[in-house]
């Protein structure tokens, strides 16, 4: 009599080679975090993450990441479902136009935020007519972040909407419902984790954002001061602190990480 065996998925064939360069390159990233940990002053740690200039900087951070996040959502969602299910000629160009702070540098997107919303620019003139000024405010944060933010999660939800197809939208139109009964019924129920994802990139995009705050916005404490501007000046004045602060910065970012893959692999079972 025969016996069954269970299957048993066969070992992926990869050369030998490839593992030096993989361990080389895992390494090459490992290896600065690993030196930053064996910098940080353990036991003034504490001190050098609560000082007066820390806390603001990091509540500034979060609050403005959030507000930011919010706003990507906002347009973003209606983006993303513009670029998944319409077809129209200068689709690709529109696109690229919104993906392109992804490859813009930050300090360029900096640039021309401030000569859009500056005292001068293009629409901050016309606003500081009505004595309303963005410029070098926590408002210029915020606009910052989501310029830099917003097409992660355009991406994140783009994919996740091209992924879930559009079967269950047109069973739903079939049946009555309105477009935006489908939308917000179906639509979005569907694509719900890769919005959480997008979300949490956008976040931590925002989160971590320095060279547009810092060209739109500028460095004063308790207004536009995040926590990246307070690491880069403390680097000057205080390396202990700015290595300090930078482990907080890792250590958030590892745990949004950690989040958006553990819900991408939830999402795969």
């Amino acid at each position: 009599m025969t016996h069954l065996r269970p299957a048993v998925r066969a070992p992926l064939g990869l050369p030998v080679w490839i593992y030096l360069p993989a361990l080389i390159g895992g390494a090459f990233v490992i290896a600065p975090l690993a030196a930053m940990l064996a910098t940080v002053q353990w036991s003034q740690f504490w001190e050098l993450v609560t000082s007066e200039s820390s806390v603001a900087a990091l509540k500034l951070s979060v609050k403005t990441a959030a507000m930011s996040t919010l706003l990507c959502i906002l347009f973003g969602v209606p983006m993303a479902a513009v670029l998944a299910r319409s077809h129209f000629r200068g689709l690709s160009v529109l696109r690229s136009l919104i993906l392109l702070p992804l490859v813009l540098p930050p300090v360029v997107g900096g640039i021309a935020l401030l000569y859009t919303f500056g005292r001068k620019g293009l629409i901050g003139e016309q606003l500081e007519v009505l004595g309303i000024q963005i410029a070098f405010s926590t408002t210029a944060v915020v606009l910052a972040q989501t310029f830099v933010a917003l097409p992660f999660l355009v991406v994140s939800l783009e994919g996740a909407l091209r992924t879930a197809g559009t079967r269950y939208e047109a069973v739903a139109s079939t049946l009555g419902a309105r477009p935006t009964t489908v939308l917000r019924r179906v639509t979005l129920p569907l694509v719900l984790p890769g919005l959480v994802s997008g979300a949490v990139l956008a976040f931590a995009r925002a989160l971590g954002e320095f060279g547009a705050t810092l060209t739109f916005a500028g460095s004063l404490q308790g207004v536009t001061r995040t926590l990246p501007l307070e690491i880069y000046l403390q680097r000057e004045t205080d390396p202990d602190a700015a290595v300090a602060l930078s482990l907080v910065l890792v250590v958030v970012a590892v745990v949004i990480v950690v989040a958006v893959r553990g819900r991408g692999s939830a999402g795969s079972l």
